[in-house]
């Protein structure tokens, strides 16, 4: 699974997105609609005699009983609060009357009243006058202009007669851009909840969903199958430096398409001789298309019109030593490699290495690689071979010992045990090989970034070429694993193998030179 998928980013930033949006949906709906807000509730509703129209018998000794009219008398405690985000000044109350509020006690009718407040506000203490109309009459208490500042608060106590214990009591009144509104009753001092029940709940569901989607989309292995998965039977032969990514490659599609039955079969021998077997194929094919791909380290000999081309990937390759060969530079000169290949220089020595004599591990005729290195360093075809285990001359009058071997690794195993060995290998594979020491090309080191980013002129390196008999049906097995491999999945797969794919924005033109 890809866990930094395009797909999965997006499923954490929409869960990010809406979590903020959650959150500003609320702070817009609590801020700006309704800046300015005074709420009221009723922390206190207690009988203070004998509480007969209630049902119940709460009796308390004192005073109130011996009143007259006070048997039934109760006290209310009424918390006013500024609960909104700016403070309320004297002019924000919008009534015509004097006052600012007035408080209705129905069913009951009010025979006093005191205010109380915290130290903090003892200054609202001063509002509280006949002259700015506070007072009451009857079940109607009016409350004066009394500004206040966010979270300020006073409190009413309220001795009331008639009526029942939890009769409604209204608070009504005007504010400029606010409103006035009953909060949730609480204990005395509890500061009452920022949001109202319902903003409360529709914010949790969204948050839960939204990240639940995101969990969903991420925690799920959603990697999309190659489009136009196609069934059937294929092969792909050709370069053994190429054969890695192949046969990841190939294992790969399967998986992914496992509904459509692909079988796919890696036998690579070598670029020409890969080349030349398609070609046998597809002259034998009745439908003049095989099941076949052919991979080559470079363009197609001439003389094969009927074979067509599609670039894949930019191959780099690289020259190892037996780890035994010490240089002075870290590698050589293109000059320097020409002399050796051409059995000029016969001891390390002569280039400021150890005493060791010089063994040249190459591969056979057929090899890309040997092809890459022949028109991409060397300038020519290499010497003759002279010796069949690498070590001893076969051929006496040879200046140099030469040997061919059938595939890369046997050229690295053949480097690391042979002392004073030279051989060349793709780049990703001599990167692994114990035993061997890669080496620089003109103060070039083989690195497939700098390569790609146009920043190294590292000279060993050539175009890896499809190559198909004619051109495969679109709905076939060949032109749809190409398509994976060059625009798809493959692409990931061929870059983890040390190759650069073609089909990128970095290498189109590196490929098209």
């Amino acid at each position: 699974m890809q866990w930094l998928s395009a797909e999965n980013l997006i499923a954490v930033a929409t869960a990010v997105l809406g979590i903020a949006a959650s959150g500003v949906m609320l702070w817009f709906e609590r801020r700006v609609p309704r800046r300015k807000r005074i709420g009221y509730r009723v922390q206190m509703d207690n009988p203070i005699g004998d509480d007969a129209r209630s049902g119940r018998l709460n009796r308390r000794l004192g005073l109130f009983d011996e009143a007259p009219g006070m048997t039934d008398a109760t006290l209310v405690l009424l918390r006013v609060e500024n609960d909104g985000s700016q403070a309320i000044d004297h002019d924000d109350y919008t009534g015509p009357e004097l006052h600012g509020l007035t408080a209705v006690f129905t069913d009951r009718v009010i025979r006093g009243v005191s205010v109380t407040q915290a130290s903090t506000t003892a200054h609202l203490t001063d509002h509280f006058t006949a002259a700015r109309g506070f007072g009451y009459e009857g079940n109607t208490l009016r409350i004066p202009r009394v500004p206040l500042n966010q979270r300020d608060h006073f409190k009413l106590l309220v001795l009331l007669s008639g009526g029942s214990v939890g009769g409604e009591i209204r608070l009504t009144g005007g504010l400029r851009d606010g409103e006035v509104h009953p909060n949730r009753s609480a204990t005395p001092d509890d500061t009452p909840p920022l949001f109202g029940r319902a903003a409360r709940l529709v914010t949790v569901l969204l948050t839960v969903c939204v990240v639940t989607l995101a969990a969903l989309v991420v925690a799920r292995d959603d990697t999309r199958p190659p489009i136009g998965c196609a069934s059937g039977r294929l092969t792909l032969i050709g370069s053994t430096a190429f054969a890695p990514v192949l046969r990841e490659a190939a294992e790969r599609y399967e998986r992914d398409c496992a509904d459509a039955e692909a079988e796919i079969e890696v036998d690579a021998h070598g670029s020409t001789s890969g080349v030349r077997e398609l070609a046998a194929a597809g002259e034998k094919a009745a439908d003049g298309s095989p099941p076949v791909v052919a991979f080559s380290d470079g363009a197609k000999p001439n003389g094969l019109p009927e074979l067509r081309e599609s670039r894949v990937a930019v191959s780099v390759f690289a020259l190892v030593v037996n780890d035994g060969v010490r240089l002075p530079r870290g590698g050589l000169t293109t000059a320097d490699v020409r002399r050796l290949y051409r059995g000029e220089i016969t001891d390390w020595r002569e280039l400021g290495g150890p005493g060791l004599p010089v063994r040249l591990v190459s591969r056979d005729a057929d090899s890309g690689t040997r092809q890459v290195f022949q028109r991409r360093v060397l300038g020519r075809g290499e010497i003759a071979n002279s010796s069949l285990d690498c070590v001893h001359k076969d051929d006496p009058s040879a200046d140099v010992v030469r040997c061919e071997l059938d595939s890369t690794d046997q050229v690295l195993s053949a480097v690391a045990d042979i002392p004073g060995a030279i051989g060349y290998s793709e780049l990703n594979l001599a990167g692994r090989a114990k035993g061997v020491r890669g080496l620089t090309l003109d103060g070039h080191p083989p690195s497939v970034d700098a390569i790609e980013h146009g920043a190294n002129d590292y000279p060993y390196r050539e175009i890896e070429y499809a190559y198909t008999y004619g051109r495969p049906p679109a709905d076939s097995l060949a032109s749809s694993f190409l398509t994976y491999l060059t625009r798809g999945n493959g692409q990931n797969i061929t870059r983890t193998h040390g190759h650069v794919p073609c089909y990128t924005p970095e290498s189109l033109t590196l490929c098209a030179s």
